[in-house]
């Protein structure tokens, strides 16, 4: 699967590419979601989003996950980017709150988008 997503807010563009191989109901559930706006909360180097109209339960659920990684995670119910180390990890260690749903990557990974985001309503759609 080849489907990418676009993440905007204040002119600044996060591109998603999706992967249904781990978590194909995850994706299949973010896919049905779209378009959709959530507001953007950062922590440590992650953007989680506000409840996303997901129910996905555990799905092949990481913890800790790789740098870049998009995931969905069903604790609360948000989608989370991971730019980088997270403060619950060890050294560079990216590591989520509670296990995630893994359904794919950042393609433009720009980290000054973290300075921009906490607080920001976006828009989660197909390019």
């Amino acid at each position: 699967m080849e489907q990418k997503i676009q993440v905007t807010f204040d002119e600044k563009q996060i591109i998603l590419e999706l992967d249904d191989s781990d978590s194909p109901k995850t994706v299949e559930s973010f896919l049905n979601s779209l378009p959709f706006e959530a507001s953007l909360n950062v922590w440590g180097d992650e953007i989680y989003t506000s409840e996303f109209p997901m129910s996905v339960k555990e799905e092949n659920a990481k913890s800790p996950v790789q740098l870049n990684d998009l995931a969905f995670w069903p604790t609360g119910k948000a989608v989370c980017l991971f730019f980088g180390k997270t403060p619950m990890g060890n050294g560079d260690e990216i590591m989520p709150a509670s296990p995630v749903n893994v359904f794919g990557k950042i393609i433009n990974p720009d980290k000054s988008v973290l300075k921009h985001a906490d607080g920001k309503i976006a828009l989660f759609s197909k390019l």
